[in-house]
């Protein structure tokens, strides 16, 4: 199974910079890419913060970038969407009985579920009873098939100073449940840092987050206020199989130098 993930799109009605940098172009850039490469993938996941200030315009601009895209397409909140707009540009998305915007999916390589982050007024993400209760369900039914977990805000520690008091804020509840959850989860998938990290928490779940499509951080750990740069559109694939989770990361408008020839077997 192939998945793509993009993260961070931050988008605002077309002409708008943010940071530096064209959302819409990035988001059309990279959707482009993906149709071109990778036409047989399974599904579209894009990790939280679609908009910037959660305007309607932009939902409706992200709606019609997302509109050619042929395969299923979940999309999950971040800190800076609005869920009220979201639901009116996007009224068949997958909800859950309390409205919010978390669903689940049976595969042949386990269940994959998306959850719903988003707090109104919450500089971070909250994860609160209500959810907790549809994830428990939601982790029961998946029985012995392994889980694959996206949401926009890491459950766990990312140890980047600028995020440290704008994660997830709930006491860790959420990772307490997937590293409890058995046989196991497989793999958390999560955007809102816009750089890339891997690790494995002390519970020994894996987890991993994409670059951001639109503008990023020059990696500093310490800096709480580290500068903001662009950067090539990206997204990540990730494929499941009998081998479990591999993920690799895409750019678009890299250039190409010569084709790699294929090593000769022993």
């Amino acid at each position: 199974m192939k998945i793509i993930q993009i993260t961070d799109t931050h988008l605002v009605p077309s002409g708008r910079i943010v940071n530096g940098v064209d959302p819409e172009a990035q988001l059309r850039a990279a959707i482009d890419d993906i149709l071109t490469r990778h036409p047989d993938a399974d599904l579209l996941t894009l990790t939280g913060d679609l908009c910037n200030d959660g305007e309607p315009e932009a939902y409706t601009l992200l709606r019609d970038i997302l509109a050619p895209v042929p395969f299923p397409v979940r999309l999950m909140l971040g800190n800076h969407d609005r869920r009220s707009a979201f639901v009116e540009a996007f009224p068949d998305h997958p909800r859950d009985p309390d409205g919010f915007i978390q669903s689940h999916m049976d595969t042949p390589f386990g269940r994959l579920l998306f959850l719903d982050t988003h707090e109104a007024g919450v500089i971070g993400g909250i994860y609160g009873p209500d959810r907790l209760a549809w994830l428990d369900d939601a982790l029961a039914g998946a029985g012995e098939a392994p889980v694959t977990v996206f949401l926009h805000h890491p459950p766990m520690a990312d140890g980047l100073a600028h995020f440290e008091h704008i994660g997830l804020h709930d006491d860790g509840a959420l990772l307490q449940r997937l590293e409890a959850h058995r046989p196991g989860v497989r793999h958390v998938v999560f955007g809102h840092i816009h750089v890339p990290l891997v690790g494995v928490t002390a519970g020994g779940v894996a987890f991993s987050s994409g670059q951001a499509c639109s503008h990023r951080f020059i990696t500093d750990l310490a800096d709480p206020a580290p500068w903001w740069t662009g950067g090539n559109p990206c997204y990540r694939i990730l494929t499941l199989g009998a081998y479990g989770l591999r993920a690799y990361s895409a750019e678009v408008g890299q250039q190409a130098t010569h084709r790699a020839v294929e090593c000769p077997g022993p």
